[in-house]
């Protein structure tokens, strides 16, 4: 079975977006009171974002909004509205060590003198020319001493060292085995971004975004293995696709920068769960 949104809405009423909203929520609720983000520190946060999603992307177009419009929109009382506004935003700062190794592990799965035969990144010996882990490094910045950037990675589980000592890519995107703070930022942004491709389809604000994905239950667990294998094979082999063309465009674009204004995202998941072990159903259906 395949769920094929179609981009046009029939204005569901509040229950049904609040029933949808708390579906969707409940594992981020899980995942937040496993790393002890208990519900203050969550209400305070949305009370902000609720504030300055109102002031920013829904704002009367060349009118400041004031705070009792806002407090109007959000439901947040004014005085509280002006607190929130006159607060310091803090920038959020990507940690170096993913701005980095996205882009290393992009060209390691994307440029041609790092493919093998068959398109898959080839083991890469620690220093000499191209193709090397040594140039890899210099062909983002020259700046960045090639032995730290491995011993991090080896750390993280990004690459390993094989028994002749070549260096082989253990992961096909930048997901570190370890290092929290690593793979928290990919999981924000990649929600962050799915989230916003179904609401703008919900909301036609424009041509609908690509946004499927398939269902099937009654399933036994060899079953749900055997498609976990089959997602993983093929879901990996599409991101290696659009990584390479997209990397060729990006290369390609760099001649035009002011033109050059765009991000996109890719995401392929999947998910398998034991239904007589999920608590509370699955609110979403």
């Amino acid at each position: 079975m395949t769920d094929e949104p179609s981009g046009q809405s029939d204005a569901p009423g509040p229950l049904t977006l609040a029933r949808a909203v708390r579906g969707m929520l409940r594992p981020l609720v899980r995942f937040l009171l496993e790393k002890q983000l208990g519900f203050p520190l969550l209400s305070n946060l949305l009370k902000g974002l609720y504030v300055e999603v109102a002031e920013r992307d829904v704002a009367i177009p060349g009118r400041r909004p004031t705070d009792s419009r806002i407090s109007l929109l959000t439901g947040i009382h004014r005085r509280e509205v002006k607190r929130l506004r006159t607060e310091l935003q803090q920038e959020e700062k990507i940690p170096s060590v993913v701005t980095l190794g996205a882009l290393l592990v992009s060209r390691w799965i994307g440029e041609p003198e790092y493919l093998d035969a068959e398109g898959q990144p080839r083991a890469l010996p620690r220093r000499g020319p191209v193709p090397s882990f040594e140039s890899l490094v210099a062909s983002v910045s020259t700046d960045l001493p090639p032995r730290s950037v491995l011993d991090e990675w080896l750390r993280l589980g990004i690459v390993r060292a094989d028994e002749t000592g070549m260096l082989r890519l253990s992961v096909d995107s930048f997901v570190p085995a370890k290092g929290f703070e690593e793979k928290v930022h990919f999981f924000g942004r990649n929600l962050r971004d799915h989230i916003a491709a179904g609401a703008h389809n919900l909301l036609e604000e424009g041509p609908p975004f690509f946004d499927r994905s398939v269902y099937y239950d009654r399933l036994s667990q060899a079953s749900a293995d055997e498609l976990a294998r089959l997602a993983r094979e093929e879901g990996a082999e599409l991101i290696r696709r659009v990584n390479r063309r997209a990397l060729e465009l990006q290369n390609q674009d760099a001649e035009e920068p002011q033109d050059a204004t765009h991000r996109m995202t890719l995401g392929a998941y999947f998910y398998a769960a034991d239904e007589r072990k999920e608590g509370g159903g699955d609110e979403s259906d």
